[in-house]
């Protein structure tokens, strides 16, 4: 049996005119981090994607934080269990087609949060690269 690359599955949406929640994942040194979401938001914005919603989960704000600074909250979703639960629920709310993250998603995070979400959870660079 020959040994074959493994290859990433891009997740492939139809972007123009659909409604998303555009979700940050920034360290507490990350002090632009409002300009980084708006300059997001206008990416997608000039994309044809509506953003309906913003959530940001901040690392390393706290002590115990700091020092854990440089590892997802959880290697399966990236963000926090809580901070998931906000994200399904603005989700849900506002009836977002997708949600997107500033932050590269693992295909892993990727399936886990499109199911924790109830609807496809893509990487901003995904819609980027694939988009035009």
């Amino acid at each position: 049996m020959s040994a074959q690359p493994t290859r990433c599955r891009t997740f492939r949406i139809p972007i123009a005119g659909i409604d998303v929640v555009l979700v940050g994942y920034f360290s507490a040194k990350q002090k632009d981090f409002g300009t980084l979401m708006s300059a997001a938001a206008a990416d997608l914005a000039a994309r044809g994607v509506r953003v309906v919603g913003h959530m940001v989960q901040r690392r390393g704000v706290s002590d115990g934080g700091a020092r854990k600074m440089t590892l997802p909250y959880s290697s399966r979703t990236l963000l926090s269990y809580g901070k998931v639960r906000e994200v399904a629920s603005r989700s849900q709310e506002t009836n977002a087609t997708a949600v997107v993250f500033t932050t590269t998603l693992t295909s892993r995070q990727r399936r886990t949060l499109t199911n924790m979400l109830g609807r496809p959870a893509i990487s901003l660079s995904d819609i980027v690269t694939t988009g035009d």
